[in-house]
């Protein structure tokens, strides 16, 4: 009875929002039509052209059964380092390279194929869910703050939050689960056993696995631009009524020992919900430098109910649970924007040194060559790391005999 309660509790709520947006619509149709439209520029202009390689190429690598030859290839780091499997170094690589919701679209997808547990799963993409390189480096901190320095403490609070957090999540897996692996099993040779193994299983031809590819990556997209849309008519909507203002009255009423303004406490606020509006809110405020730079940090830890709402959408295919990903989303902001505070350092700026980058253009290609290159040395990073762990795994019973 209690249960029936609750759930009829629930659906009248559901029910309540859906309705209230629904008429909203019909009320303010102009400012509906012109939010959904900056959405839509946003993802065909943005969000479409970035992500679809790397969408595609990362549809094609699982097929191919590269993702088993990195994870033999890899085991000796993600093991000891995070209690994962090889193959999470892949999701490791795309997750720091393009920003979400990349991690949980080839998390889910690895999981489907049984190539991680759900406990595997569920840790790596509350730590492999980043905002993208250049949406810190180039739309936060050169178009919003017009000052590239901020982009390095924006990415070193951001990332390494998010690798603590890695390592932290560690200590959640079962117990002694992934703290031993066979070394006989991996290395290079075992690798391209791996990769060989994975081609005979797999016996489509190339034209159907890039076939699939480019229709899996264009619905995901599709989808993901829905929701871009979706949160930019539902923020308008939360201003016209007021709703943003008058939560930001109340966290600047609370914070005020912090000396948090009303604007930076509507981009706070905005950006728990959106995190590009609430980073432009942010930037635009009179508070102090050091403020500004946490603040964002959080809200990009967050990442806003717009990327929470789209990893939602993709793991509910799975058994993989959501409630994981939100609270480390929560803790990845807070350790964000504490690291943001502990590394900040008032220094004079001197934008001549940084005209090449404040004019820099932030194309489609240059935005994908950064990415593929920052990919790559990722997978350099781990594969270098890789072969010394391996090398002392090795060598460990020599010099034990030899000193004992």
């Amino acid at each position: 009875m209690k249960k029936m309660r609750k759930d009829v509790l629930l659906f009248l709520l559901k029910l309540i929002i859906v309705l209230i947006i629904f008429f909203s619509l019909m009320i303010f149709p102009k400012q509906v039509f012109e939010a959904s439209l900056r959405g839509l520029n946003a993802w065909w202009t943005i969000v479409f052209p970035a992500l679809l390689p790397f969408f595609i190429m990362s549809e094609i690598l699982i097929a191919l059964g590269i993702v088993q030859f990195l994870g033999a290839l890899l085991e000796p780091v993600m093991r000891p380092v995070f209690r994962l499997p090889g193959t999470g170094a892949f999701v490791l690589a795309v997750g720091y390279t393009s920003g979400a919701p990349i991690s949980s679209i080839v998390t889910a997808d690895l999981r489907k194929k049984h190539l991680l547990t759900r406990n595997e799963a569920e840790r790596i993409i509350c730590f492999t869910n980043n905002a993208s390189p250049l949406f810190m480096f180039g739309a936060v901190a050169v178009g919003m703050f017009k000052n590239p320095e901020i982009g390095v403490i924006i990415a070193v609070s951001h990332y390494l939050a998010n690798i603590l957090l890695g390592l932290c999540l560690r200590f959640w897996a079962p117990r002694k689960h992934g703290m031993h692996y066979n070394s006989q099993n991996l290395g290079f040779k075992m690798a391209l056993k791996a990769l060989i193994k994975s081609q005979i299983s797999n016996k489509k031809p190339l034209g159907k696995i890039l076939g699939d590819a480019i229709r899996n990556s264009v619905q995901n997209l599709i989808q993901i631009g829905g929701f871009i849309i979706l949160f930019s008519v539902i923020i308008e909507l939360l201003t016209i009524f007021n709703v943003i203002g008058l939560i930001s009255i109340c966290l600047t009423f609370f914070l005020s020992p912090l000396m948090l303004d009303f604007q930076l406490a509507k981009g706070i606020v905005s950006g728990f919900v959106e995190m590009t509006i609430g980073s432009k809110l942010i930037a635009e405020s009179s508070s102090p430098l050091h403020l500004k730079v946490a603040a964002v940090s959080l809200i990009l830890g967050w990442s806003g109910l717009s990327i929470h709402a789209q990893a939602i959408s993709i793991l509910a295919t799975t058994d993989i649970r959501f409630y994981p990903f939100v609270i480390a989303r929560l803790l990845h902001g807070i350790m964000s924007a504490a690291i943001a505070l502990l590394v900040y350092t008032p220094t004079v700026s001197v934008m001549s040194q940084y005209d090449s980058l404040l004019n820099w253009e932030f194309s489609t290609f240059n935005i994908l060559i950064y990415s593929c290159g920052i990919f790559i040395l990722i997978l350099a990073v781990l594969f270098l790391l890789s072969l010394l762990l391996s090398l002392i795994n090795r060598i460990r019973p020599i010099l034990h005999l030899l000193f004992h």
